[in-house]
């Protein structure tokens, strides 16, 4: 006899406390109902349910044997629905959510290649300089820089940005290129008063890290105006790799103590720790992932 009907049969049995009852339940007479079980104990060996005149209740056997039926039936529901949706083309709406600027340099050429493959999706797109609680907001997409002591998401790692610091050209020449995080202090210093913003700069090498207290000469509160005002000539910034990358490819910035970096920073693509993850976002990841990818490799 088929083992998943049988285990059909006996949460059937045991939710409904009946064999009367089960086979209403699942359309089948009180004879089918009644061999299912009985099979089901030859087969394990063991008695699942104590039965009289008046009533059938499960045995302790039983009640341990049904946590595990009902998580197997389960599994399989869930298998069952996620083939199902593969062969479906996404639908419905998406939260993502970013860093600003990331996000506009980087996510939304994702986003636009993602919503022209797939005509039925739209998607609501978060671009904020601040940890979103995706839960509580609702997101379903995220992309996170730096470490991920939450567990209750799941990432994909995309890429590695690094911490750098910034001149330009003409600023360099006039005010020569430090050699050492020291000699920042005979520079003007361009700071951004962001979500990590801090009054001390560290840098690392050679297996130790150091602290050095900055006085800067501009803050401001906006990656894109630290940025500008570095191309600009008016002084040294530290900034995302990203957040400078055409400056620098064009040669309107200079990377400057590049062997005093910190490690990288992780970058990665974030969801909820659901049971099952909804087709439109596993299709929304793979889309968001190639064009990270091919952006930041």
């Amino acid at each position: 006899m088929d083992r998943i009907h049988q285990m059909q049969v006996l949460v059937a049995v045991a939710e409904e406390e009946g064999f009367s009852s089960a086979a209403r339940r699942l359309s089948l007479s009180g004879p089918a109902i009644t061999r299912a079980i009985s099979s089901l104990e030859e087969d394990l060996n063991v008695q699942l349910f104590k039965r009289t005149t008046r009533q059938v209740r499960i045995t302790e056997a039983g009640a341990r044997y049904l946590e595990d039926v009902k998580r197997i039936l389960s599994d399989i529901t869930d298998a069952e629905e996620t083939i199902s949706e593969t062969a479906a083309a996404p639908k419905g709406h998406l939260v993502v959510t970013a860093p600003a600027m990331f996000g506009r340099l980087h996510v939304m050429p994702g986003i636009a290649t993602f919503l022209k493959k797939f005509p039925d999706m739209t998607v609501d797109a978060l671009f904020l300089d601040r940890i979103v609680d995706m839960l509580e907001e609702g997101v379903d997409v995220g992309v996170r820089i730096g470490r991920l002591p939450d567990s209750s998401i799941r990432a994909r790692k995309v890429a590695e940005v690094r911490t750098v610091l910034v001149g330009s050209p003409d600023y360099l020449v006039a005010k020569g290129i430090p050699r050492s995080p020291k000699d920042l202090a005979n520079h003007a210093l361009i700071a951004a008063r962001t979500g990590n913003f801090s009054p001390a700069w560290r840098f690392s090498a050679e297996n130790r890290e150091i602290s050095v207290k900055v006085r800067p000469r501009l803050t401001v509160t906006s990656n894109d105006a630290v940025i500008e005002a570095a191309v600009n000539g008016l002084g040294i910034t530290r900034t995302l790799s990203y957040q400078v990358g055409p400056a620098v490819a064009d040669g309107r910035l200079k990377v400057v103590l590049e062997e005093w970096e910190l490690p990288p920073i992780p970058v990665h693509i974030i969801h909820r720790e659901d049971r099952t993850v909804p087709v439109k976002v596993r299709a929304f990841i793979d889309c968001l992932y190639n064009s990270l990818k091919n952006a930041l490799d």
